[in-house]
């Protein structure tokens, strides 16, 4: 992970949000871009995870940058910026999934104390890496097969690693229902799998430095840059 995704994965709230708001609605390109680049990732992984395709999610993170820049101006702090890109993220998500009807039946959601998620080592074989990455489409599918509230919450609270009140935010619900599907969704995942799974959370849905470039040049050229 680059430093600027870390800051965004890790930061419980980025004391410079106001002034990089304030800077992009003045018409900073440079912070805008640098705006994206650090939450690229948190929120590719959000529109991946509502929308199950790779495509759709990177389309519905440049409409959501789109509508952000054109209403960064009333930001007013009251939550992180990260927060309140998440819920145009999710706006958007939802508004494709209901053109598209596309989620007519429910099913359950992920996670677990017990999955160790490990990183990538640079120097594993090519065998620990092709191991790697079918548990890894694994899960993915398991995400993919898992009721949408569920779904939600698991990837803002054990992927993204938002607190409780940060998700509940971001989804418009009580923090109760929030620590109840995120512990329900545990629970499916443990029974969908049933057994002992070996991967790196953090390389689910994994966001490589071409889809952020390409995310930002994308939203940059419709800008009109």
């Amino acid at each position: 992970m680059d430093h600027a995704s870390h800051l965004a994965d890790t930061a419980q709230s980025a004391p410079d949000d106001m002034a990089i708001a304030r800077r992009v609605a003045a018409g900073d390109r440079a912070a805008f871009n640098l705006l994206m680049r650090r939450n690229n990732r948190r929120l590719y992984r959000l529109a991946r995870a509502t929308l199950r395709d790779d495509g759709e999610a990177e389309e519905a993170v440049q409409e959501a940058y789109l509508a952000a820049y054109c209403g960064i101006a009333g930001f007013r702090g009251e939550s992180t910026l990260a927060t309140w890109l998440s819920r145009l993220v999710l706006n958007e998500c939802l508004a494709r999934l209901r053109k598209n009807a596309r989620r007519q039946s429910a099913i359950p959601m992920v996670t677990d104390d017990e999955i160790e998620f490990v990183h990538a080592d640079e120097h594993d074989g090519p065998d620990r890496v092709l191991v790697r990455a079918e548990m890894r489409a694994l899960i993915e599918r398991k995400l993919d097969e898992l009721p949408e509230d569920f779904r939600l919450v698991f990837m803002l609270r054990s992927v993204q690693e938002l607190s409780v009140e940060e998700t509940a935010d971001s989804l418009g619900i009580a923090t109760v229902t929030v620590r109840t599907r995120h512990y329900r969704a545990r629970s499916l995942l443990r029974e969908a799998l049933a057994r002992d799974i070996d991967v790196a959370a953090r390389d689910v849905f994994s966001f490589g430095g071409a889809r952020c470039d390409r995310i930002v040049a994308t939203v940059n050229t419709r800008l009109g840059v």
